[in-house]
């Protein structure tokens, strides 16, 4: 199994930027997709996640109402949309799934996920 994520880049504060996690290997249909981030010196942070059953979906309260996660599952892909970016969104974003049902509530914890994508640097100058 693989994810492969891609899209970050440099961006200026205000602006936006779609990431896209490719699987491979497995389909996540039933389980759970999701993207975390690491900026430097910093712990790893939970960022949205997207449970397939049903549609449900979590953000991190930093980016709620600026970030969405969606999929497309004729390509085993998901996106992070990211609108109004600031300084302190940069950071290396990393995809994760697991092709497994969980609760909500676990859905922001990274030990639930299985599968990591390599990471994706996003870089907002103010």
């Amino acid at each position: 199994v693989q994810l492969q994520a891609s899209g970050g880049g440099l961006v200026q504060a205000g602006g936006s930027l779609r990431l896209s996690c490719a699987a491979s290997g497995r389909s996540f249909d039933r389980g759970v997709v999701g993207w975390f981030r690491q900026a430097t010196g910093k712990e790893r942070e939970f960022v949205a996640a997207l449970r397939m059953g049903g549609g449900a979906t979590a953000y991190g309260d930093s980016v709620k109402g600026r970030f969405t996660i969606s999929r497309d599952s004729a390509k085993n892909t998901w996106y992070l949309q990211m609108n109004s970016l600031k300084s302190e969104d940069t950071a290396v974003y990393y995809c994760a799934a697991r092709p497994s049902h969980i609760i909500l509530s676990a859905l922001r914890s990274s030990d639930q996920y299985e599968y990591w994508g390599q990471g994706t640097q996003v870089t907002v100058s103010s």
